[in-house]
């Protein structure tokens, strides 16, 4: 879509439509002004404020004959059908126009005339599903345009507009032959649409001197029906025959063509092995045996201790303590129950290999067009105070020299703050991009984000052979920290807003200047005809939306504005597949798309994957990585796990989309075996009909059962299957769904709506620009999405913080499965917050998602049975969100130890010989499970430390606080924050890390720590107080309280920040010896007797 260079600004509500000029001379059009639809159309609806359009004769649509009341034709037939019927300035009842449909109360008319069934997409039958969407969506665009329709609703060409490839084609009409043309050049009627469009490809023609053989002609079969012996078969066959031949030729060598014939090439059966282009695209790994068995045995082998020990715990109690026992044993019950729903969801681990060159080899032939298929690539920022423009630059930057072709990649930044200096900032990231994307993809650098390789330390020269590499690197490197003392100069300006609100370059005023209620607003920079790289190449899109903001609505965050994005985008470049990246987290593997497109063009396994999670992996970490902040338990071990059952979760970022599955649809259904029916057993057999009669009952029962589950689900989705190959059953059912429906599941947007019924995308070429930019700014309007299903059944699901979990778990409720890609080279990388305190917060804002999640309907205990999600996919779903409630039975464990040592007691009785071995079999478990877990996982044992301490750190702190606010939040609607306070920073490397912000989150885990190290002097005082006896109790409240302080250790160090002089260790441990040698000094005071002092009569009488 060709804008100019223009902003384009509006509100559908408020019929606003405006083209800003941007450009330097801040010309508006030839007179300097700024042109509204307003004043380049004739007259407006007066119901709707859109413009009346002109009719196929050239004249002002007009409603009403009697008082020419000025009515756009979707109002009136709005108001026919659902309305009164009649005019409402003079009150008179409608008549039917030519070309709109029927309704009760017409006059009876003889005439039929060709517009009769326009609107009617129920016959549209004898169309697949790809032509029946094109049809609706000329149907809607071009009303009035030029363009007419024939007798089944299919929109034709007029004859200037006529495709080319008309004039090829010889003619047959429906039942009748013309006699012009000889009887060797039939054929079946192209309709014109069929000419363009994504996906839609002209069927090829035999020679017409080859004669073709005479077809059996059915009066009662229409022509059009493929089947033997008719024309459309023969030409099929060709063109089959031609698309082998082509896949074949991989496997000829270009020097030994002789060596084979032609027959002999088409019948080797060996051929098809042979051919790597026809190989598939990705296969599983299975872990080894030799690590996966021992790894399952373990995790028997501790269920069965655990139940042993249970078994001693709750027949043993402590008579003389029963509170605190009564109180461990519960929280070890759920600890338990904990650890059963995260380790389950791991017993089929698997790893995935992907073959690049078998995609190029199918996908991308040499001298073809290559077909891939398109990516639209969002990326989502709010803030660009505290989301850095530059950081945000370096994304796009990645996005635009991705390795893919650029026809097919579309970005799409989404500035939910309409923030001006992000416009600005996508301006000069635009202008950089035509010098940085011709320099990666001519010395094939990695990564392709500037400021990551600029600064890689590393030698820049190996594998480098060009004699200019050095020569044009120092040259883009000035030109980067050019671009990039621009950025700074903007952010330094956008730092003090004028009073009047900030100004475009032509004097108009940002319409972003009011956050809170603004139009909403696109802008392409790249992508149209004008604007080429230096070389003169062609380049991805990149488009900036912010999506209108008014005040009274409800816009839902992320998922809100990642929602917006779908619709744009399929307005403007309807890619069938999405990726969306957080603004930080950049593509650090050129070749990513490739990698998610070898799962999702998978002709064999591909129909059914939703999307593709890549690992998150971030940059400017500390090596000890004190807080976990890598998560690379969860992204090596847990993630492997789910990918052997339905697929990963979705994490928010680095996610390859079918845009299918987000717009609500079931998987496709798998094809079922036969089953045995009464031919298959012996007519001796009693049981037959019995079994046979159970068998269909239940059949029945659980057909019914699932049919009241998926109701609501096969009246939204009756368009679930729409994909190559479908039968022609289902592609009628989903062709006899009305419009009405279509518009209360994806809203009024004719063009998107008919842009979701495109599986394999495409945005028809004869559509006005102007009629696009409209659609793109009714979509992104505000009020859009009411009564429609919007966050609740398609898109982003709207009810929680992480919206990202509820999103994932509706596609898996619906049958899809996901799929989990690690390549060598990591994908994506991004920044993670180091220091202490934010990554708590962080912690905390997930957490709070999962509380919202669990007290909604949609939580995975009791939603979404019936469909098709797997049961230990469930448990994992179940697992991630009933985590933060583990913070109260954590919080009162981790209490336990300093308790049972300042009072002398304990949770556990005089431990037996029995009691050791089951303890000392449950501890080494535990130890043998994380050692196997870390060898077929390939983590190391610092990380999984590492992990082990933050989820003791994490859940008395962040889980536990986001338990409470989530309560206040979902039960009190009372909405609570936490407050950081930065109190000092230190200059160099990882400084953030040293930062000191106070916050509320630091208070239960700081208390934790001083009254278990309170408990320890206590303890071991009162050991040396009381003599030997007292030690061997001892030990047992001493590792309890020492397993507390072990985990809370970076913790500790992070609340006492970077110590020049002392480490933190021995700063603890002085502490800690420092009061027990003065318990000790105190007990062996050499000036006190043991006995206590001696008192003799002295004689005085001091009465």
């Amino acid at each position: 879509m060709d804008t100019r260079g223009r902003l384009i600004a509006g509100s559908h509500n408020r019929n606003e439509f405006i083209l800003i000029n941007a450009d330097e001379n801040g010309r508006g059009d030839e007179n300097g002004r700024i042109k509204s639809v307003k004043e380049l159309s004739g007259q407006m609806c007066q119901i709707c404020g859109d413009e009346v359009e002109i009719t196929v004769d050239g004249e002002l649509f007009v409603a009403c004959n009697e008082c020419a009341f000025p009515v756009c034709r979707p109002c009136y037939e709005y108001e026919r059908r659902e309305g009164n019927q009649a005019c409402p300035q003079c009150k008179t009842r409608y008549k039917r126009i030519k070309g709109s449909p029927r309704v009760e109360g017409d006059e009876e008319e003889d005439d039929i005339d060709d517009l009769d069934h326009e609107f009617d997409y129920g016959n549209l039958n004898g169309l697949g599903p790809q032509e029946g969407a094109e049809a609706m969506l000329y149907s809607h665009l071009n009303s009035g345009r030029g363009y007419h329709s024939n007798a089944s609703g299919i929109p034709a060409l007029s004859a200037h507009e006529t495709s080319p490839l008309s004039s090829e084609i010889p003619l047959l009409t429906y039942g009748e032959e013309d006699s012009e043309i000889s009887s060797d050049r039939h054929a079946l009627i192209v309709p014109p649409f069929m000419a363009h469009g994504n996906g839609i490809h002209p069927a090829s023609f035999p020679d017409p001197s080859i004669p073709l053989q005479p077809r059996p002609m059915v009066p009662k079969k229409d022509i059009a029906v493929y089947g033997y012996g008719s024309v459309a078969w023969k030409d099929r066959m060709e063109d089959w025959k031609k698309r082998q031949n082509d896949k074949l030729q991989v496997v000829k060598h270009q020097g030994d063509g002789g060596n084979f014939g032609g027959n002999e090439l088409d019948d080797d059966p060996d051929l098809p092995t042979m051919d790597e282009g026809r190989q598939p695209l990705s296969r599983k790994l299975p872990i080894t045996s030799s690590k996966i068995n021992p790894y399952r045995m373990i995790i028997i082998l501790r269920l069965v201790i655990l139940g042993l020990f249970f078994h001693y715990r709750i027949l043993h109690p402590v008579n003389n303590a029963y509170g605190l026992w009564l109180t461990s044993v519960i929280c070890e019950i759920w600890f338990a129950v904990s650890w059963i729903l995260d380790q389950f969801p791991k017993w089929y681990p698997i790893e995935r290999e992907t073959y690049l060159e078998r995609l190029s080899l199918r996908y991308e032939k040499e001298g073809k067009p290559s077909e891939l298929a398109s990516v639209d690539i969002f990326v989502s920022t709010v803030d660009p105070l505290k989301e850095p423009p530059l950081i945000t630059a370096n994304t796009v930057l990645s996005i635009l020299a991705v390795d893919y072709p650029v026809d097919k990649v579309a970005c799409y930044v989404s500035d939910d703050g309409a923030a001006m200096l992000t416009f600005e900032a996508l301006s000069e990231t635009s202008e950089f991009a035509r010098k940085w994307v011709p320099f990666c993809k001519k010395f094939n650098i990695e990564p392709r984000a500037p400021e990551w390789y600029f600064s890689q330390k590393m030698d820049y020269l190996k594998n480098k052979v060009h004699p200019a590499f050095v020569r044009e690197r120092r040259a883009m490197k000035r030109e980067y920290e050019e671009f990039k003392v621009k950025i700074n100069a903007l952010v330094a300006t956008a730092q003090k807003v004028p009073e009047d609100g900030w100004t475009m370059q032509d004097g108009t005023p940002w319409p972003g200047n009011n956050v809170r209620d603004h139009p909403g607003m696109i802008q392409v920079f790249l992508g149209h005809s004008d604007v080429c790289d230096v070389e003169g190449n062609e380049l991805p899109r990149l488009i900036y939306v912010s999506r209108e903001k008014r005040p009274g609505f409800e816009h839902h965050k992320k998922a809100g504005a990642m929602n917006a994005l779908v619709r744009v985008s399929a307005v403007i470049s309807n890619a069938p597949y999405l990726l969306n990246v957080d603004c930080d987290h950049y593509i650090n593997n050129s070749k990513a798309l490739r990698e998610a497109m070898c799962f999702m063009m998978d002709p064999t396994s591909g129909k059914k994957v939703c999307y593709v999670q890549f690992p998150q992996r971030f940059d400017g970490i500390d090596r000890h990585d004190r807080y976990s902040n890598r998560n690379v338990v969860f992204f090596d071990i847990n993630m492997k796990g789910l990918d052997g059952l339905q697929g990963p979760i979705y994490v928010g970022t680095g996610c390859v989309f079918r845009k299918k599955a987000l717009y609500g649809y079931d998987a496709p259904a798998k094809k079922k075996s036969p089953s045995k029916t009464c031919n298959c057993w012996p007519k001796w057999c009693c049981l037959c009909c019995g079994s046979r009669k159970n068998t269909n009952a239940k059949t029945k029962k659980e057909k019914k059962k699932k049919s009241k589950h998926r109701e609501a689900s096969k009246q939204i989705h009756a368009l679930e299957n729409i994909e190559e190959g479908i039968n022609e059953s289902n592609a009628e059912k989903s062709l006899n769904m009305t419009q009405m429906k279509l518009e209360k599941k994806f809203g009024q947007s004719p063009v998107f709506i008919a842009s979701a019924l495109l599986e394999n995308g495409g945005v028809p070429q004869n559509v006005s620009p102007a009629s696009l930019l409209k659609e793109a700014i009714q979509v992104i309007s505000c009020g859009y999405e009411d009564k429609t299903e919007w966050g609740k059944e398609v898109g982003w699901i709207y009810g929680s913080v992480t919206e990202d979990i509820l999103t994932g778990f509706k596609m898996h409720c619906h049958g899809w499965r996901s799929v989990y890609c690690i390549p060598k080279r990591p994908a994506f990388k991004g920044s993670a917050p180091i220091n202490l305190s934010d990554r708590l917060h962080q912690v905390l804002r997930w957490a709070l998602g999962s509380v919202e999640i669990f007290l909604s309907r949609h939580c995975p205990i009791w939603y979404g049975y019936g469909g098709g999600l797997n049961w230990l996919e469930r448990f994992s779903y179940i697992n991630s969100v009933v985590y933060p409630w583990t913070s109260i039975p954590l919080l009162v464990y981790c209490t336990l130890p300093a308790i049972c040592l300042l009072t002398g007691q304990f949770i556990v009785p005089e431990i037996s010989n029995y009691a050791s071995l089951v303890f000392m079999a449950l501890f080494i478990s535990i130890a043998a499970t994380g050692i196997l877990e870390m060898q077929w996982g390939g983590v190391g044992i610092d990380d999984w430390w590492r992990n082990e301490q933050f989820w003791v750190i994490g859940g008395v702190s962040s889980h536990l606080f986001a338990l409470i606010q989530g309560l206040l939040k979902v039960l009190g609607g009372v909405s609570t924050n936490f407050t950081v306070t930065s109190k000092g920073a230190d200059d160099g490397a990882f400084s953030e890390l040293y930062i000191f912000k106070w916050t509320s989150l630091l208070i239960p885990p700081t208390t934790l720590l001083i009254i278990n190290i309170v408990g320890v002097v206590v303890g071991v005082s009162d050991a040396i107080n009381n003599g030997y006896d007292s030690w061997g109790p001892l030990f047992g409240r001493l590792f309890f309280a020492f397993w507390v302080i072990m985990h809370l250790y970076p913790f500790l160090k992070g609340l006492m920040g970077k110590q020049d002089r002392m480490p933190t260790i021995i700063l603890v441990w002085s502490i800690l010896l420092a009061s027990i040698l003065t318990l000790m000094w105190v007990r062996i005071n050499p000036f006190v007797s043991k006995d206590g002092p001696v008192l003799e009569v002295c004689g005085l009488n001091c009465d």
